[in-house]
């Protein structure tokens, strides 16, 4: 943790100013106590991270899967512009965007945005609920104006318009209550700033048996599905055969990368997560206007929209 983030950060119960207590103040904390001045409440910084949250919930799952996946999509251990170019899919900024610019990664992950955004000038806040924060603390979180944090998407430990962008990339869907969390988020960008979101289509039918399928999957242990995913790897051979790869995916369907790593990463990902709700483009350009967002663009799918905020 580094010191300066104590002026974004807050008591997430009664949004208390904080004060750090650590044996070292370093450029980066590795331990230490962040205590609240008006409820009293304490919150440790752990392996460099400040936790605001139990070790266990219900997105754990996504602890597992960053941790044991901790490189595969960053565009500086694949040598590719993959990050990158879908972060640009879903918010349409451009690069002098972010230089100066305080924003926030809503369900940061692994740090696979944060890293493009610090690289772009901008001083990013990673959010994750989960472990998956000492994932993203590992590969990320020394760069210089980067900072990760441990806290709850509904609960977070910052002020009301703090952030001059916020964006969540494939994260709204997998929480119990999306428009609650999104909503959450959108609280916390500043007025004039901008928002984005990435979050699955409710759209066409070939959803359907996979969400049947994950009626099963998601009760399974963690490390067994994770043994199950990896036949996403060889199979994705014979989905690549016309007519009966299309016929396979309607009954069980895999991630068709052609990284093999990211393949077994995405497949793993489609099965694990206790929610994952989808929706339609009215549903979601509605939360933008509701929250005081005009300006609201529309990018190609699934579905991809950002706001700029009026009120």
């Amino acid at each position: 943790m580094k010191p300066s983030a104590l002026r974004f950060l807050v008591c997430p119960a009664c949004h208390g100013e904080l004060d750090l207590r650590a044996d070292r103040r370093d450029a980066e904390v590795s331990e230490g106590i962040l205590a609240c001045r008006q409820c009293r409440r304490a919150y440790p910084v752990i392996r460099g991270v400040p936790r605001f949250v139990a070790e266990r919930t219900y997105a754990s799952s996504f602890g597992d899967q960053w941790n044991w996946f901790r490189k595969v999509q960053l565009d500086s251990w694949s040598g590719t512009r993959e990050s990158e170019t879908t972060l640009e899919a879903t918010t349409g900024w451009r690069d002098a965007d972010y230089v100066g610019r305080l924003v926030l990664d809503a369900g940061v992950g692994a740090g696979r945005f944060a890293e493009v955004v610090a690289r772009k000038g901008g001083e990013v806040v990673g959010i994750d609920l989960t472990t998956a924060a000492d994932a993203a603390y590992a590969n990320i979180g020394r760069l210089d104006k980067v900072h990760v944090v441990q806290a709850d998407i509904f609960a977070m430990p910052f002020r009301e318009r703090t952030f001059d962008l916020a964006y969540s990339i494939g994260v709204l869907h997998h929480t119990p209550d999306p428009r609650a969390a999104f909503d959450r988020v959108a609280a916390a960008v500043k007025k004039g700033g901008g928002f984005a979101v990435y979050v699955y289509a409710r759209y066409g039918s070939a959803h359907r048996v996979a969400d049947v399928v994950r009626r099963l999957t998601t009760r399974l242990p963690r490390r067994l599905m994770l043994a199950l995913s990896a036949v996403a790897i060889p199979l994705y051979y014979v989905y690549r055969v016309r007519g009966l790869g299309e016929a396979l995916r309607l009954f069980f369907a895999i991630s068709m990368h052609p990284n093999w790593r990211w393949r077994w990463l995405d497949t793993f990902d489609w099965y694990t997560p206790r929610y994952q709700w989808k929706f339609l483009y009215p549903e979601v350009f509605g939360w933008f206007r509701a929250n005081g967002f005009l300006d609201v663009e529309v990018f190609d799918g699934p579905i991809r929209m950002r706001g700029v905020k009026t009120s």
